[in-house]
């Protein structure tokens, strides 16, 4: 129970302030705990394509002990103090990994710019929170990327962490989020990444299997409770959830796109290459940059409603087990 109310408490921090910007955040750690790493391991390991792929294992088995064994020895000390110190340590843990707040105010920041007129801004500011080259965007593409950006983090931000702390409490979450910062630091398919960032993305790929899936479903029943169109988002869910290189990543876009009727995807520059992807969903409506706004709204229903049920399911299995 201590960490189910953690969790609640954690997404409630979550909402209220999101992540201060005066303070340094954890999972920049992690990612300089990545640099470091990658660095010392690139100057051990033989720079062929074996010696960067097992090279690369070893990365990923060192920030997946790092990240975890800190927040449960933070636990494990808490509880020899007592319980109401367990509580605080796993609360600030769970807020620390829940992204809800963040996603909609960096995402609104372009909505702001685009609401303005200021294209150039509108580009910069989609270019904080994506990882293609946004330099050419025009004001359709810009508002494509950051919708795109908030349905997949829903996901990889919200959904999949919150999963893995309601199974587990924060150190599975910080299990889960070693994994997921280390895909979006190292998991390019580019000449640099593509065989010392294969284990982490294929990892990554492994442990969103589930949470991707569930967070697409989940997004469907949030998109009728919010407003939209429930029936198109499960058609487009089921017919276009696989177009993307990613198995994972299209899962909740396609949820969106169905939900608000239009097109998301498509080709895109990346590393100032132009990569061809198939599109997801049926082009009903043109895009505008009020569907950033839209997205956020069905973005906070499917982390509502999620939340929701991960307590409710938690609360019955404790009950079933004579925990309560």
């Amino acid at each position: 129970m201590i960490s189910l109310l953690a969790l609640l408490a954690g997404f409630l921090l979550d909402l209220l302030i999101g992540d201060p910007h005066f303070l340094y955040h954890p999972v920049r750690l992690v990612g300089a705990l990545i640099s470091f790493l990658e660095k010392w391991i690139r100057k051990l390991f033989p720079k062929t394509e074996r010696g960067e792929f097992f090279g690369g294992i070893l990365m990923a088995v060192l920030v997946i002990a790092v990240t975890t064994a800190v927040p449960a020895l933070l636990v494990f000390g808490a509880s020899f103090w007592c319980v109401q110190a367990r509580f605080v340590v796993e609360t600030i843990l769970c807020y620390w990994l829940l992204a809800t707040k963040s996603l909609k105010d960096e995402s609104m920041k372009v909505y702001d710019k685009l609401a303005a007129g200021d294209l150039p801004g509108s580009r910069q500011a989609v270019s904080m929170i994506v990882g293609r080259d946004t330099a050419a965007l025009d004001e359709k593409g810009v508002t494509k990327a950051a919708v795109e950006t908030v349905a997949e983090n829903t996901s990889d931000g919200i959904i999949a962490p919150m999963l893995f702390m309601a199974v587990g409490g924060p150190v599975f979450g910080w299990f889960y989020k070693s994994i997921n910062t280390m895909d979006s630091m190292v998991g390019y398919k580019n000449d640099k990444y593509l065989y010392f960032g294969r284990f982490a993305a294929k990892l990554d790929d492994v442990v969103n299997f589930l949470p991707a899936r569930l967070s697409g479903v989940l997004m469907v029943l949030a998109s009728g409770l919010s407003g939209f169109d429930r029936a198109n988002a499960w058609k487009i869910f089921r017919r276009d959830r696989k177009n993307h290189a990613s198995p994972n990543s299209a899962q909740t876009e396609a949820v969106m796109a169905g939900a608000l009727r239009i097109q998301l995807a498509g080709d895109a520059w990346y590393f100032g290459k132009l990569y061809q992807k198939p599109t997801i969903g049926d082009d009903l409506r043109p895009v505008e940059y009020e569907d950033i706004r839209r997205a956020n709204r069905l973005l906070y229903a499917t982390a509502l409603l999620s939340l929701l049920i991960f307590s409710l399911v938690k609360i019955l299995i404790l009950a079933l087990s004579g925990r309560m």
